[in-house]
């Protein structure tokens, strides 16, 4: 299904665009996810308008809803939001129940708290994948692979290396989520 329009929503009407589109018919919650844009710069869209809190550093909350129209017809609509770092983002669960899973994903992954959350249980926000005693959060950009720490990185040989060699050496580049040299030697 391609997505019908995408949505740029101000951080402090998050919750309220998610109830307006529900009223107005979308009410299929389809999932709810945060992208990191901590170390990123800001967007700018193809149209030419700035996106919403685009210049603030933090996470990108993003939530797909679907209109169901007359047989074989459906509507799409992809909202967006930066939500600076260390700030609790609206939660959607009063609109969407089912949005509880996905805000403790979200919550464990990338560690962002949803003020007013509930999944009818009453124990809160709390680890839903991970095993206990799990630290750190795993889909932020500053989370450090350990296990990078003890194994090189399996890829490719760089240019150059192996194979009669001819062609010019490059820039030896680290690989995603390997650690600094200050975790020791490998």
């Amino acid at each position: 299904m391609r997505v019908s329009a995408v949505r740029e929503v101000p951080f402090g009407e998050w919750s309220s665009t998610v109830l307006a589109l529900r009223d107005e018919g979308y009410s299929f919650f389809d999932w709810l996810t945060a992208v990191d844009q901590t170390d990123s710069t800001p967007d700018t869209p193809t149209d030419g308008e700035a996106p919403a809190d685009a210049a603030v550093a933090g996470y990108d909350i993003v939530c797909h809803l679907i209109r169901v129209g007359t047989p074989g017809s459906l509507e799409s609509v992809l909202l967006r939001t930066r939500a600076p770092e260390g700030l609790p983002v609206p939660s959607v669960t009063g609109v969407f129940p089912g949005a509880a899973w996905h805000e403790r994903e979200t919550f464990e992954m990338f560690g962002i708290e949803f003020d007013g959350f509930t999944d009818r249980s009453g124990e809160g926000l709390r680890p839903l994948l991970l095993p206990d005693g799990f630290e750190g959060y795993p889909l932020r950009k500053s989370f450090v692979l350990t296990s990078r720490a003890s194994k090189p990185w399996p890829g490719a040989k760089e240019p150059g290396e192996g194979h009669g060699g001819g062609a010019p050496s490059r820039r030896r580049v680290q690989a995603p989520g390997v650690p600094g040299p200050e975790w020791g030697p490998r």
